[in-house]
């Protein structure tokens, strides 16, 4: 097994992998940007090294440091977590240079699954069902206009390396059309330094379900069920659920085939998710692949009783996958959300909530710095209960236990999502935050 794991991230994803690697004997190290000099995943990490000042481009996005803080420390495996280098297919490729095992698929498979355009191609090929769209990236409004007029509006303009909501429009007639495909390319242009959009057809008050893929360098691959991330705002997922209790239990297996299928179309070995866009009719589609841990995979886990991040390290180790398909079985209801801060500061007060089937994944603690640098989730809070209303219950009292001072938090919004009757009766679609909550 691996001696020494190097954690390419910051955060509750770097505390966490730190301590899926303490588990299994294996030695870790920390990088860390100025601002994080006392950050958590420092301390807990057997070593840490400081790779440059705040900014994340000098930082946590700078491969150059990163890897040489790899090679000098002795590390023989990186852990990109999600975020930051986590998807750059070209960071994956200089890990295999450098002979270091990059915790992830190959790069050329994030290189095909990372562009939009080139993954729905594949899925096509392999007779997954996608969204009716264009088969090529879109270069001006004048031809935008066109293909969305082919295709019928309401259309989505898509950046074609898009990501977290960014990049992302709705055009519901031609008179929109143009000022927001050039919103879209201008956001897309600033967060991925790639204007390249697509587009294809919006598809109404939809739900939206990803399945969890597990893949081996052996040829097995198997999915663990389905999450539902419908609850969203601008596209960002605020709460997730496990298994979604939108879907029955035959569309499940229909599905989970289908994310298996297109696993195998892509070449793809470790974690991955499969998401899919679920019509009214229950028509699905396939809209993306992410070819790394997801934020939300504790529901998950949850769920199955693996620890997602242990089997990404034994898989790429070389190891075959020890359960097939037969062997998943999800037990109870997990739900996960996101505790935001609204803005920097420094944790005056903490409280964190506890009891049976209650799990808080965080990096913070009392008196610790929170950057404006970075992403702004300080912790994930996931509950596990025999079934959704034993969950969403015992997620109302984790809400109204947690306590955080010093920081402005998005905690009330998150208690009054839980606490909404639309949401307690369930199942809601993408439009719910819209709607209930403007």
């Amino acid at each position: 097994m691996f001696e020494k794991i190097l954690i390419a991230n910051r955060g509750e994803i770097a505390v966490r992998i730190i301590r899926a690697c303490r588990e299994m004997g294996i030695r870790t190290v920390a990088v860390y940007s100025e601002a994080d000099s006392e950050a958590l995943h420092t301390m807990l990490a057997d070593e840490a090294i400081c790779i440059g000042p705040a900014k994340s481009q000098e930082s946590y996005l700078n491969m150059e440091r990163i890897l040489s803080a790899a090679v000098a420390m002795g590390a023989d495996a990186i852990h990109p977590g999600f975020g930051f280098l986590s998807e750059n297919a070209r960071f994956a490729e200089l890990c295999a240079l450098c002979h270091i095992k990059f915790i992830g698929p190959d790069s050329r498979v994030i290189a095909k699954m990372g562009n939009k355009a080139e993954a729905r191609n594949t899925m096509e090929q392999a007779g997954v069902p996608v969204v009716p769209g264009g088969h090529e990236p879109v270069a001006s409004v004048e031809d935008g206009k066109a293909l969305a007029e082919k295709i019928g509006y309401p259309v989505m303009i898509k950046a074609a390396l898009g990501g977290g909501g960014k990049g992302m429009r709705i055009a519901a007639s031609p008179e929109e059309f143009e000022v927001n495909f050039l919103n879209a390319r201008r956001e897309a242009q600033k967060a991925f330094s790639d204007g390249t959009m697509y587009i294809e057809r919006y598809i109404q008050e939809p739900r939206h379900i990803e399945f969890q893929i597990l893949a081996d360098e052996h040829g097995n691959v198997v999915h663990l069920g389905e999450r539902d991330c419908s609850v969203q705002r601008n596209h960002q997922k605020l709460i997730e659920e496990a298994p979604s209790a939108s879907i029955s239990r035959e569309l499940r297996e229909k599905m989970g085939e289908t994310a298996v299928r297109a696993a195998r179309a892509a070449g793809y070995t470790n974690a991955g998710t499969v998401e899919f866009l679920v019509d009214r009719e229950d028509r699905f589609y396939f809209i993306e692949m992410n070819t790394r841990i997801q934020v939300e995979h504790p529901v998950t886990e949850m769920v199955t009783g693996l620890d997602l991040i242990k089997e990404q390290i034994r898989i790429a180790w070389g190891e075959p996958l020890r359960f097939s398909q037969k062997d998943i079985r999800l037990s109870g209801h997990a739900i996960e959300c996101r505790i935001n801060a609204r803005m920097a500061g420094t944790v005056t007060g903490l409280l964190l909530p506890g009891g049976c089937g209650v799990r808080v994944d965080t990096a913070i603690y009392n008196g610790c710095r929170i950057p404006p640098n970075y992403d702004a989730m300080l912790m994930k809070l996931i509950v596990h209960g025999q079934d959704r209303t034993e969950a969403v219950k015992k997620m109302q009292s984790v809400l109204g236990e947690l306590g955080i001072e010093g920081v402005e938090t998005n905690l009330e919004e998150q208690y009054g999502i839980f606490t909404h009757p639309v949401f307690e009766a369930g199942p809601v679609d993408t439009g719910f935050i819209e709607r209930y909550f403007k």
